[in-house]
């Protein structure tokens, strides 16, 4: 039987990370002491945000972009394993998801610098290849070597992967239920005392209001959702999303308000949201159903539903 709510104590942790904020909810018996578990999910985000960021100078990923092209370059394991998952993710989406697009990221304003025209143009008249095609990983050497120039950038994974190690630090401290978060990428593990999923609200996408559009119940399943609501830049009177068009080097024309994928692990969730954002209803669905995930398409306006279920965690 599982236990009821009055034979637990909730925790609710949260701290900073990557600009935004981390969430861990979960339910153990009362003799538990959370302080631990709540300074090693920390400390788990911290290490991400540290290799991983494109804010931070001294970042392991900011070493990768300012090496020579042919330099293998040590880079820590766990970076390692996003970078291979942001390739094979790549890849498999046709170049959708594209991590060696830091030089368009940066030049339009959406890293730590400001938009600047002139960077701007060389990204869109960069004649560009996929990350997987120019960045080589030696994963038993834990190091990484790029055959061109390219700066890459895994805002499009890193949340989600932080999510993920929220979750591996959990189990490590003896904690097999519960849901984590990192800003709208979330995880869930098992079940809630009662035996029910954890509880989702899918943000219907309105510039003006925070509102649900629809609610997902998770068991052992992660979700992340994209969209042009919440980051974008005006230019000219036409609203640009913080989704880059890997084929143009610019922010996406048209494109859905959202997409929310839910996947097996929050890393893949959350490049997938952001591939299907790129690739479209039409070729997102087609591809979500070939590779077995859940894909909710939201537009402004009259709000209309299209995914599949063929998601199986």
């Amino acid at each position: 039987m599982p236990k009821t709510f009055t034979d637990l104590t909730r925790h609710a942790l949260n701290g900073p990370t990557m600009g935004t904020r981390w969430s861990a909810l979960f339910h153990t018996p009362a003799d538990f002491d959370a302080e631990p578990a709540r300074l090693a999910m920390a400390n788990a985000v911290a290490e991400v945000d540290r290799q991983m960021s494109t804010w931070k100078p001294n970042s392991d990923l900011n070493r990768l972009n300012s090496a020579d092209p042919g330099e293998w370059i040590t880079l820590p394991e766990r970076l390692i394993t996003v970078l291979t998952a942001g390739l094979i993710i790549g890849q498999a989406s046709g170049g959708a998801f594209d991590i060696g697009m830091g030089d368009a990221v940066a030049a339009w304003g959406f890293g730590p610098d400001a938009a600047d025209q002139d960077r701007i143009k060389a990204a869109r008249l960069l004649s560009r290849s996929p990350a997987h095609d120019i960045l080589e990983l030696d994963r038993s050497g834990c190091r990484a070597r790029k055959h061109a120039d390219m700066r890459f950038d895994l805002n499009g994974i890193a949340k989600g992967y932080g999510v993920d190690r929220l979750t591996e630090v959990a189990r490590e401290h003896g904690i097999e239920a519960g849901l984590f978060a990192i800003d709208g990428e979330l995880r869930a593990l098992g079940a809630q005392p009662d035996g029910k999923g954890w509880t989702i609200a899918v943000e219907k996408p309105d510039l003006d209001a925070r509102a649900p559009h629809s609610v997902l119940e998770l068991h052992d399943a992660a979700v992340a959702t994209s969209g042009d609501y919440r980051h974008w830049l005006d230019v000219g009177g036409h609203r640009l999303s913080h989704t880059m068009d890997p084929r143009l080097g610019m922010p996406l024309k048209q494109s859905p308000a959202s997409v929310t994928v839910i996947a097996r692990d929050c890393r893949s969730a959350d490049a997938w949201a952001t591939a299907m954002m790129v690739l479209g209803e039409a070729r997102g669905l087609a591809l979500a159903e070939k590779l077995g995930l859940s894909v909710l398409f939201l537009y402004d306006g009259p709000q209309r539903r299209a995914g599949c279920g063929f998601f199986t965690p």
